[in-house]
């Protein structure tokens, strides 16, 4: 039997071999390159390694669906290139790795910092929409607003290339990954766990920034023990872009002061395996070269240890599944936030107990069985609806459907079958509902 390997993330070194390791995490859209302008800074004490998400920057496109296996496969990689303490700063979802990487694998950290990150990136209604937008009409929309939630309206104005740039990036990002992405910050809330983050943080973030800004991360600051809040004036979402110097001596003060050494587990250390030599890198996108930024002395550098991991411990009794949770969480999933808490803030006494059954029994039984998708549960479903005329659920599971990766020439398929076999009528009523919702869902925000 084969063991199935994680996929490595698409990466490039800058820097001396015998220097402690320092990775940068792009964000959502973006490649390394968005951290060009702190390099040539970092490169003086530590060996840069920064990655590109997957399909993005011309990365394997093979997507990833939660935060943790994103962290699963950049541990993947650094392993093979035999690094095994590091320090980390991410940017928004680059920065949910580093904090995914903390609580789930602290013994390999150093020292963290998180720009523009938080602990729950708006709601899961607002990325799965943006999934739905892209599946329908690709990622030009998303492309052309990004320079609006990424730089302050001064920066943009005056630095088209850069905007120009920010938007290319986004356009040439592999759609499916893009999709994959957006659920996997959808599905990212860690607010009770902050209390476990141990490792030294710096929580950088643009005063301008509206997508994650100051208000995100005080509540990152408020839940790490050892953490520092930086607050750039005059910067926006991509603060490394917008405001570089000012970003790079933040990161050097941080990086140069608070890297925390290797936990003592007792065991003897291992010689780091040869490094793996990168690919080569596409050429980076000019930018101007900022001003020399004063960089304080930094205690000796030393070079990163192997650690043997301690042994696992035995594996406990699970508790079976509270099917309630399980369809609750199913059910949000599926129908948005916003549906299932206006449905569950309308029950009484007398309808309450029925919203319990659907929720534990249709959602938390029929829709977790394994053997359907969710694909193909909405074609199922939809095609019930229009049997049955129920107008109204049709809309709700129009939405459903979009969310859960149909696309409308699928959904238009699945009415056109059920015209077939459940009559021209009740097809009739169902392509004008479901006609509707499609606009609704699928025209970009101006």
């Amino acid at each position: 039997m084969s063991e199935k390997k994680t996929p490595t993330l698409q990466y490039r070194f800058d820097g001396p071999e015998d220097a402690p390791v320092l990775i940068l995490g792009p964000s959502l859209g973006t490649t390394w390159h968005m951290f060009d302008r702190q390099v040539p800074e970092l490169v003086k004490q530590w060996r840069v390694l920064r990655f590109d998400l997957p399909g993005h920057g011309g990365a394997p496109a093979h997507p990833a669906g939660s935060v943790a296996e994103l962290a699963t496969r950049l541990l993947a990689t650094l392993d093979g290139l035999g690094v095994q303490r590091f320090g980390y700063a991410g940017c928004a979802l680059g920065g949910a790795v580093g904090i995914e990487l903390a609580l789930r694998h602290p013994e390999r950290l150093a020292s963290l910092a998180l720009v523009a990150a938080s602990p729950r990136f708006g709601t899961p209604d607002e990325f799965r929409q943006r999934g739905v937008i892209v599946r329908t009409n690709g990622l030009d929309p998303i492309a052309r607003s990004a320079p609006d939630r990424w730089f302050t309206g001064g920066f943009a104005a005056a630095q088209p290339a850069i905007t120009e740039w920010a938007v290319q990036m986004v356009r040439t990002t592999d759609p499916g990954c893009y999709i994959a992405a957006c659920e996997a910050l959808a599905a990212f809330d860690v607010r009770p766990e902050l209390g476990r983050i141990g490792v030294p943080t710096l929580v950088l973030v643009g005063s301008e920034d509206q997508v994650t800004g100051p208000a995100e991360a005080r509540t990152l600051v408020a839940g790490i023990h050892d953490a520092r809040l930086a607050v750039v004036p005059a910067a926006s979402h991509l603060v490394p872009v917008e405001q570089p110097a000012a970003v790079t001596d933040l990161l050097v003060r941080h990086f140069s002061t608070a890297w925390q050494q290797p936990f003592d587990t007792g065991q003897t250390a291992l010689p780091a395996a040869a490094p793996v030599p990168a690919p080569a890198a596409p050429a980076p996108v000019a930018m101007p070269t900022p001003a020399p930024v004063p960089v304080p002395a930094a205690p000796p550098r030393t070079a990163p240890v192997a650690e043997i991991a301690a042994a696992a411990e035995p594996p406990q009794p699970v508790a079976p599944p509270d099917r309630y949770e399980t369809g609750l969480k199913i059910r949000r999933e599926v129908l948005g936030d916003a549906h299932v808490e206006g449905v569950l803030a309308r029950a009484d006494e007398f309808s309450g107990d029925f919203e319990e059954l659907v929720t534990r029994y249709a959602w938390g039984e029929v829709w977790d069985r394994p053997a359907l998708d969710r694909r193909s549960r909405s074609c199922v479903t939809l095609t019930a609806l229009v049997a049955g005329g129920h107008l109204e659920d049709l809309a709700v599971h129009t939405r459903a459907a979009l969310r859960n990766g149909l696309t409308p020439q699928e959904i238009k398929e699945v009415l056109l079958q059920a015209a077939v076999y459940c009559g021209v009528p009740a097809a009739n009523s169902a392509f004008r509902v479901a006609q509707q919702v499609i606009r609704e869902e699928t025209t970009p925000a101006e």
